[in-house]
């Protein structure tokens, strides 16, 4: 076993200096975030309870859901209700899900981005403030789309695949880590 892993150790250096080096395209950080693959938001209006975002959450398999005036997506951005806000707006202060409205516990006033906005925007945004979910919006400030981190990461595989998902596998042999915990 030891010397298999020696040999794929070998081959993983010998591939990796013979590779040409990949240069970062600044290009496409240009490229609109409708290249994005980011679904349609789930909408919900502010007096809608808690449960009911939640349960859209699960059934869609989704970290937020968007709220707008009305409810629909006709509508303008008002606030965004994340999994975060379960966790700390809810759970935390031992809140009753069942009976909370999203106008309670939702980010007023989220930050949002145009949907002609280039990816670089998205990833600015993402990183400053440290928003996993970015809601993108129209001229109106209708909900187009939500971008999620897992988007971001899915687009960047799809655009270095062979950089990406041919990594050797790092099997930790060389460093010694530090166990947490008792």
């Amino acid at each position: 076993m030891a010397s298999e892993l020696e040999d794929y150790r070998d081959e993983a250096y010998f591939d990796r200096r013979r590779r040409k080096r990949l240069v970062f395209d600044s290009n496409l950080l240009r490229e609109s975030a409708s290249v994005l693959r980011a679904r349609k938001p789930i909408v919900f209006a502010p007096e809608h309870s808690v449960t009911d975002a939640i349960r859209a959450m699960q059934g869609e398999h989704r970290g937020c859901v968007l709220i707008t005036g009305d409810g629909s997506p006709t509508t303008r951005v008002i606030g965004i209700f994340t999994e975060r806000d379960v966790l700390f707006r809810i759970v935390d202060r031992g809140r009753n899900p069942a009976t909370l409205p999203l106008s309670e516990v939702m980010t007023p006033d989220p930050d949002c981005l145009r949907d002609d906005q280039p990816i670089a925007a998205v990833l600015n945004k993402m990183s400053v403030g440290g928003f996993r979910h970015i809601p993108v919006v129209d001229a109106e400030w209708r909900p187009s789309f939500v971008v999620s981190v897992k988007d971001v990461v899915q687009f960047l595989v799809e655009a270095f695949p062979r950089e990406i998902l041919n990594r050797p596998v790092d099997l930790g042999a060389d460093s010694q880590r530090e166990r947490e915990g008792a």
